[in-house]
């Protein structure tokens, strides 16, 4: 007789195994990226008793409760109860979905989470949305405390959403008494995920503006999991930043990497980037160029008091991520296949016009003064 399937091995091992008195946690965006991630890290765990899966449509770890619902349904507070703790992690980032579109998701759906959560009697949630949400500044403290200003702007993609998130998360606790929210800020994430600041190193240069004052912070998805884990059994709470200890100046990047810089003026830079955008030829706004000009290295003081660590460091999680972009091309953030060779031109061209005219306007200007 043929042995059962791995998965229905699996839930049934898992429904038979002894009592376990940890927390039942809830996941949102269980289905993908990082929610998949953590939905089989906590299923597999011996400290979490069960864990209740929620999608869009289903996802392949057998031994969670599937429930398949979009997080701005109502009917979400009912599929809760009996949760101790929910993580949402459906938020939508993409680079390529319409703004208001993106903003009404993550924004109604991290609303309707908070609002269920505490109709069903969840104590705690938890909430994932960047170290971004500090800001990009020249005069950034490196590294940055959990406790200092969120200065971001929205300008950023999807930036403007995690604000929001956080705004939401502080009023919480204050509208729902009982309920816990902790928050949790990862540095650039890198593995299998696609952002403006993963596209940086799919280019044939790395773009340095003249003036600015990068520092690499990564943040390897598997570190985020352990940390929101962390956060899920309670061993630490609060505003959280998470990412690998230290980080990389621009030049330890580029001698890593191999790949060499391409230096603009920051008026050239940041009007190219706009008039792109503006016209619709880059998914990123201009505000996305601030994260690769100053640092936002945070600490992680809390993870590490409570006895977290990294188990990657920033030139293992660079080097990972140098190997999942190889092949792939991306001219001023956008990423071109076989069939877009002639919006490759087009796209390589507007940005040597726009910045050739720039110059030029400089030059022109310089002169006038003489």
């Amino acid at each position: 007789m043929s042995s059962p399937d791995p998965q229905v091995r699996a839930a049934r091992n898992h429904s038979t195994s002894p009592a376990v008195r940890g927390p039942v946690v809830a996941v949102t965006g269980a289905a993908s990226g990082v929610g998949a991630l953590l939905t089989e890290r906590l299923a597999a765990s011996e400290e979490i008793k069960q864990v209740i899966a929620i999608d869009e449509r289903r996802g392949e770890c057998a031994a969670a409760q599937w429930h398949i619902l979009d997080v701005r349904d109502p009917a979400i507070a009912e599929k809760l109860r009996g949760a101790d703790v929910v993580v949402h992690l459906a938020l939508d980032l993409d680079l390529e979905t319409d703004p208001a579109a993106r903003s009404a998701y993550n924004v109604r759906g991290t609303q309707t989470v908070l609002t269920a959560a505490a109709a069903a009697g969840v104590h705690r949630v938890v909430l994932c949305t960047s170290a971004m949400v500090y800001g990009a500044l020249p005069d950034n403290e490196l590294p940055l405390s959990e406790d200092a200003e969120l200065r971001a702007t929205a300008e950023a993609t999807g930036v403007g959403d995690l604000l929001e998130v956080e705004r939401l998360a502080r009023r919480a606790p204050r509208a729902h008494p009982g309920l816990n929210v902790t928050v949790v800020r990862p540095g650039v994430l890198v593995g299998g995920t696609d952002t403006a600041l993963t596209r940086y190193f799919e280019s044939p240069r790395l773009l340095v503006v003249a003036g600015s004052r990068p520092a690499w912070q990564f943040c390897h998805v598997e570190d985020l999991c352990s940390a929101l884990e962390y956060a899920v059994l309670e061993k630490v709470d609060g505003e959280l930043a998470v990412g690998c200890d230290g980080w990389l100046e621009q030049e330890e990047v580029e001698e890593l990497s191999g790949i060499r810089r391409m230096e603009l003026p920051s008026a050239v830079a940041l009007g190219a980037a706009a008039r792109l955008h503006r016209i619709g030829l880059t998914p990123s706004p201009a505000g996305d160029l601030a994260y690769t000009m100053y640092p936002w290295v945070v600490s992680g003081s809390r993870l590490h008091d409570a006895g977290w660590r990294p188990q990657w460091t920033n030139e293992e999680v660079l080097a990972e991520l140098l190997e999942e972009v190889a092949g792939r091309h991306t001219v001023a953030g956008r990423r071109l296949g076989r069939k877009d060779a002639t919006a490759a031109g087009a796209a390589g061209a507007t940005v040597a016009l726009l910045g050739a005219a720039a110059v030029v306007r400089r030059a022109r200007k310089a002169r006038r003064r003489i």
